[in-house]
């Protein structure tokens, strides 16, 4: 069994744990450590953290999982940030790095302009409102007209009973 420097290997955790996530099979080939050996001191030492262990490294987190993550935390606070990356495997420090991307992303894009509208479009919306000017004033002389039959008709049954109280 090959010992290795305790320098070189909290190093080489630091890489493999987050915000990096170093690919494994590029520690090997840069460092020549076998990969069940690194594969190993990750495990490790995501457990001695309370990590999480990452089925993904950061490079391979699709924009919409980083986006819902993004979502997922931008209410909460600052230790309830750093649980939740705990049970990811994420440091809040990579989520607020996405966000940063997220938001630089969309810096440049301003919400598109309405379509100026053509002169048959001016034409029918002169028409519909025209319909609708009419449609609002049958309905208020309709309840103009209900309340002069309503008084109308309270005149001629007052009428009709003082009438009947002068005849009886």
């Amino acid at each position: 069994m090959t010992l290795y420097p305790d320098e070189q290997k909290m190093s080489l955790i630091e890489r493999m744990l987050p915000p990096q996530n170093a690919d494994i099979p590029q520690l090997f080939r840069e460092t020549g450590i076998p990969k069940d050996t690194l594969y190993g001191w990750r495990r490790q030492a995501q457990r001695a953290r309370g990590i999480a262990p990452v089925a993904h490294t950061a490079e391979r987190w699709s924009s919409e999982e980083q986006f819902a993550m993004v979502v997922e935390t931008a209410a909460l606070s600052e230790a309830e940030r750093g649980e939740y990356g705990r049970q990811r495997g994420r440091y809040p420090e990579q989520l607020q790095a996405w966000r940063r991307a997220g938001e630089q992303a969309n810096a440049g894009q301003a919400a598109p302009r309405p379509k100026a509208d053509t002169p048959a479009d001016q034409r029918r919306i002169r028409e519909l409102e025209r319909e609708l000017l009419r449609k609002e004033l049958v309905l208020l002389l309709n309840g103009q007209l209900k309340r002069y039959l309503k008084f109308f008709h309270s005149i001629y049954n007052s009428h009709l009973i003082m009438g009947n109280s002068k005849g009886t």
